[in-house]
């Protein structure tokens, strides 16, 4: 089992070689570069303290602006993605029971990640593809704010779906594959 160390250095190898270098999120580079994300790993495997857990990410959000975005990295639970998915719905509904519509959305990230009505073998499920089950908890405005400034917003998924099939599945295969490979620093 990897440290909690070693999962945020996969983690974060992630971010740079697959998110920011493949440009899946046009706006990870700068928060990258800032150190405005907060990677945290949840060791317990339980749905209620992976809950608790998102809650106390959006209070710490609340409190601390430097920091733009925040990764609850799931180490060990979640592997399933059925289970996974069952996961980020209540999340949702949690978020909203707790007065964060609007606040905050999530994004989900997941080793086996499958877009509905796209086979398992598509390039395209590697944009969501992580080392770790994860959800990445996102500032609202922060989204409004960088869409403003950015030519056609809209089309980034379609994009995203693009460029990836454009490398193929083999080389997102070990794009992926690489930041397992990442020692404790």
């Amino acid at each position: 089992m990897a440290t909690d160390q070693q999962v945020i250095s996969q983690t974060e190898s992630w971010v740079k070689s697959v998110i920011i270098k493949c440009n899946f999120c046009p706006f990870a580079k700068r928060e990258m570069d800032r150190g405005s994300i907060r990677y945290s790993v949840i060791q317990d495997e339980t749905l209620e303290a992976c809950l608790h857990s998102i809650i106390n990410e959006c209070i710490f959000l609340d409190s601390n602006d430097a920091t733009e975005t925040a990764l609850l990295i799931l180490s060990s639970a979640f592997a399933r993605f059925d289970d996974y998915l069952q996961l980020v719905a209540i999340a949702e509904d949690l978020l909203v029971e707790q007065d964060y519509k609007g606040i905050y959305q999530l994004a989900s990230f997941h080793p086996d990640y499958v877009f509905a009505d796209s086979d398992k073998n598509d390039a395209a499920n590697y944009t969501n593809r992580s080392p770790y089950p994860m959800l990445h908890i996102i500032r609202e405005t922060s989204i409004e704010n960088a869409l403003q400034h950015y030519p056609d917003p809209e089309r980034i998924p379609e994009r995203n779906v693009e460029h990836a099939r454009s490398l193929g599945l083999e080389t997102m295969k070990e794009k992926l594959g690489a930041c397992y490979d990442i020692k404790n620093k």
